[in-house]
Order: structure tokens, then C-alpha cells, then sequence
């Protein structure tokens, strides 16, 4: 990888120059799309700018002695395809891992005490009976009124709505409370009063319209894949989580092993060295120039005669851009737009972000006194603690830590403990610890310990969130894309996959200019 930290000339030669800014990992994969695309013959060049030390954005793996601790995310949807088909195009194909078989995953807390999920739940959508009637996670009424999703007719098509009341109409409002709230909301980091459905899980939203309900849609998916395998469900569903574009424009498609998934795949999937290893893949891949700790402090849209983009950087170089990628954050993107977009840049900024944290832990087993089974708990807000959420990450996944040694996680901020995140971490960390204690009887001290912070690194999909978005994509001009958590998806596979597809509109362009048509200028 070659990486320019003086000089950045302007339009030297006659292949197009695209411009990605951001180096996380939605502009890691526009980068690698480029460079596909020029080692299949198309003539253009890129320059990737990020204004940190680094790239890869949230994903962030330490080797820490024995341990192996992930800052942000540690693993990434499996049934969203695009992450995995990067990972064996970069030659990681052997490295995929999946989530370690338990017999209990998941463990709500429930007065006090952490209580199984009921066997069967889809999310939180019982799909056996008697586990679900025998579980103490709801009362009897509540489990009623989950029952009553068999009857209730869907609302008609048209319109967004939040989380909170969709599971209220279908479910009621004990099951929002004490499964939705922290399963579905804390996915996210998001309040669902404001958590919008059809940019979150709009799957739900299907199943009720073309079954009836969520119990019996469930159900048929269940039944479909118990016939087929697991393939033709999975690839509908693959179907259904992609929204192709055309672009005019077919990228050079990656070598992949394209192995259709099984029935019962896990439905998670992680990279053995941590997800740091697709970051440093893409590091190695890509071959453009790429300025690291160089920040872009405005663009500008060039009026006619000129070339279509200018950016300034922080230390007074100018490059100038036949299309430009806006990988970063929203509040970057629209500080970066409002001088000749003003509209565009009232609607990027109206997207909100939430502060979250991850204090990391590692335990002697021998030292924590009781057995803990599973991948981790979560919390409802009803039970006025002051985390989210815990992940026992060595559980989950193989070669995070010695085998006789925990490592967890304990997640706070988002919408639900922002005032977690006013703490030192020195503080953070004692909270952390109390909260374990009082949880799970955890009184020994950590052999090891490590906060981060994410200051507002979670966009929040409100209600309206997708016509937010196609609003932003019809008012941004020729040439500039604006992708990434912000937008399409806030997982790592949508977050490839807008990558890539930012990638393919910068390419359409290129073979427009290589045809002689120059887009359209802003005056």
C-alpha cells in the first residue's frame, strides 16, 4: 500500500481521480472495488483519505498478551453476504469462524436474575410453544398477549412506524418491554420510541404482511428451510437484505467460494485473528494512494470548466476529483456539502448519533465462583441497572482467551445509560465491575481491562430514516456519494456493500467521461 504523507499533486495524467473520504470500513471497500477494477483494465485512479493515524474506523483487535479484545464490533451478520464475500476474495476464506455451539445463547435479566430465552425464539418470536409457556420471562397475560399476534390482522402497506409500536400491536407491551427493548433497541443503541422499523428490521414488517403475523411467518420460514436445506431460504433472504442499483456500470466480480449456506448456520461470523485482519487485508490490497492523519476542511463543486471537485486538506494541499466518495460520519458529510449544497446538508445533519462504550474484562475461571453459560445477557431497561448488556466474548467465539480464562464485555451510553459515558474510566471501569458483582457474583479483580469509547459513533435510524435517505441521494450531485453506518445499514456487511456500490457509481461516471460526457456542473 502506498501511503503519501507530503505531497498530493493535482490532476497529474488522463485517468479519472476519485476521491473516498473516510477510511473506515465502507471506504475500505469503495478502495477495493477501485482496485479491482484497475487491475481488470478500467482506467482510473483513487486516493483515500482518513483523518486518523488508522484505518478501519470501529473495528478495532488488540492482541493483548494471551487475548485477543475487539473495541468495537466482534463479528458480523452471516445471512447479509457481502462482509464474507469480501473476506474469501482477500484470501480469508479459512479464517471464518463461526460462533461457538451453547447449549443456552442468550440470557435475559429478569428480577434481578439472569433467566434463559425461551428455546425456539427468533429474535422475539416464539416459535415453540412450550418452551415459551414454561419460561418465567413473562406473566401470564403477557404470554397471552404474544398469542394474539396469530389473530391480529397486519395494518395495511404504506408508511414507516416505530419499533416500540410495532411490537406493541403485535405483541404487547410487556414483550417490548422485557424482550424488544433489549434485544431489538440495544442491537442498535437506539430508544424504540424513535427506533424506526423498516430501516432496522424490516423483515418484521414483511412477515406481518405476507403471513399475517410475526408467530406464523416465522413458522413458514422455518418450514422452508427444514425442506430445502437451508438454501433457498437463505438466498431469498440474501434477496430481500440487497437493493440493487444499476449503475451502468458491472464491476469486475471477486473470486469467491460461493458454498450456498446450511440449514441451521450460525448466524454469526467472525475472523479467527479478530475482524482487525479484514482491515489489515484491505490495508495490504489496496493500491492507490492512501494519506493517513489528513483531514479534508472543505470541497468544493467546481463551476463549469473546471473540474468537478476540489478538496482542501488541513495542511493546505489541494486535490481535485472527477467523483467523490463521502465515507464518514454524517456531521462530517454535511459540514463538507452545506457551502454548495445547502438542502442536502440540512437532511445528512438531521441524522442523529448516540455515544457508546465497551469495557472489556478478563477473569480467572477458577476465580469467578459460578458457572456462566452462553454468549451473553441482556438487560431491560425495567431493571434500573447501569449497563446494557454483557457479552462473554471468549465463549462465544474460539481463541480470544486461555482456556482457563474469561474475557467479557460490558456495554453502556447509547440511549438507554448516556450518563455511563460522563465517567473517567477509571470510574467506568468500577462501575463495570459493581455491576458484575451484583450480577453475577464476579469479586475478583480483572487480570485484564480495557475501555472504549465510541463519541457519537452510533447513528440512530428514526422514524422516516429511509426516506431520509432517498431524499439525501436525490439531492446529492453527479459524481458525489454519500455511504456508510449513516445511511444504508450500520453492519459491517451493509456497510461493505455500500462501499462497493458507492464504488460502482464513481465507475458509471468514469466510463462517461471515458465517452466523452462530463457530469453535470454546479454553478
Amino acid at each position: 500500500m502506498a501511503v503519501d504523507t507530503l505531497s498530493v499533486p493535482g490532476r497529474a495524467g488522463d485517468a479519472p481521480h476519485v476521491v473516498i473520504v473516510g477510511g473506515g470500513i465502507t471506504g475500505l471497500a469503495a478502495a477495493e472495488s477501485l482496485e479491482r477494477a484497475i487491475r481488470a483494465g478500467v482506467p482510473v485512479r483513487y486516493t483515500l483519505i482518513e483523518a486518523t493515524p488508522r484505518l478501519g474506523g470501529k473495528i478495532l483487535t488488540e492482541r493483548v498478551g494471551p487475548f485477543l479484545v475487539e473495541g468495537g464490533p466482534d463479528s458480523f451478520v452471516a445471512q447479509k453476504p457481502w462482509a464474507a464475500d469480501l473476506a474469501r476474495a482477500l484470501g480469508l476464506g479459512p479464517q471464518l469462524t463461526e460462533a461457538a455451539t451453547v447449549r443456552q445463547a442468550t440470557w435475559v435479566l429478569h428480577r434481578g436474575r439472569p433467566r434463559p430465552m425461551p428455546v425456539g425464539m427468533q429474535l422475539i418470536v416464539p416459535t415453540q410453544a412450550g418452551p415459551f409457556v414454561a419460561s418465567p420471562l413473562l406473566s401470564p397475560l403477557g404470554k397471552l398477549r404474544m398469542a394474539l399476534d396469530l389473530v391480529i390482522p397486519p395494518r395495511p402497506p404504506g408508511g414507516d412506524e416505530s419499533l416500540a409500536a410495532f411490537i406493541r400491536r403485535r405483541f404487547g407491551q410487556e414483550a417490548l418491554e422485557r424482550l424488544a427493548e433489549p434485544l431489538m433497541g440495544g442491537i442498535h443503541s437506539a430508544d424504540p420510541e424513535r427506533q424506526s422499523l423498516l430501516a432496522t428490521f424490516p423483515r418484521f414488517r414483511e412477515l406481518e404482511l405476507r403471513h399475517g403475523g410475526l408467530i406464523r411467518g416465522m413458522r413458514a420460514v422455518q418450514q422452508r428451510i427444514a425442506q430445502d436445506g437451508g438454501r433457498r431460504a437463505n438466498a431469498g433472504y440474501a434477496r430481500f437484505l440487497r437493493r440493487p442499483r444499476q449503475h451502468g456500470f458491472r464491476l469486475p466480480p471477486p473470486v469467491v467460494d460461493h458454498r450456498p449456506p446450511a440449514a441451521g448456520a450460525a448466524p454469526f461470523l467472525t475472523l479467527r485473528g479478530g475482524l482487525g485482519t479484514l482491515v489489515a487485508a484491505l490495508e495490504a490490497r489496496i493500491g492507490g494512494r492512501t494519506l493517513l492523519g489528513r483531514r479534508v476542511v472543505s470541497l468544493a463543486a467546481a463551476t463549469a470548466g473546471g473540474p468537478p471537485y476540489r478538496l482542501w486538506l488541513d495542511d493546505g494541499a489541494m486535490l481535485e476529483a472527477d467523483a467523490v466518495i463521502l465515507a464518514t460520519p454524517a456531521v462530517a458529510a454535511a459540514d463538507l456539502v452545506a457551502p454548495f449544497a445547502p438542502s442536502l446538508a440540512a437532511e445528512v445533519r438531521a441524522i442523529r448519533y448516540a455515544s457508546t462504550g465497551i469495557v472489556t474484562l478478563a477473569y480467572r475461571r477458577a476465580e469467578i465462583g459460578q458457572p456462566l453459560d452462553g454468549f451473553g445477557l441482556i438487560i431491560p431497561r425495567g431493571e434500573g441497572r447501569a449497563i446494557n448488556a454483557i457479552t462473554l466474548t471468549s465463549q462465544k467465539f474460539p481463541g480470544r482467551a486461555p482456556d482457563d480464562h474469561l474475557l467479557l464485555r460490558v456495554f453502556v451510553g447509547g440511549a438507554r445509560t448516556p450518563e455511563a459515558l460522563a465517567l473517567d474510566d477509571e470510574r467506568l471501569l468500577a462501575l463495570a465491575r459493581a455491576e458484575l458483582r451484583a450480577i453475577f457474583g464476579i469479586a475478583a479483580a480483572p487480570v485484564l481491562s480495557r475501555v472504549h469509547r465510541w463519541e457519537n459513533g452510533n447513528p440512530q435510524y428514526d422514524v422516516g430514516h429511509l426516506d431520509r435517505v432517498a431524499r439525501i441521494e436525490r439531492l446529492a450531485p453527479e459524481g458525489l456519494t454519500l455511504c456508510g453506518a449513516a445511511y444504508g445499514g450500520v453492519g459491517i456487511p451493509d456497510c461493505v456493500r455500500q462501499g462497493q456500490e458507492a464504488a460502482a457509481r464513481a465507475l458509471a461516471l468514469v466510463g462517461r467521461l471515458a465517452a466523452g460526457t462530463r457530469p453535470t456542473q454546479i454553478a
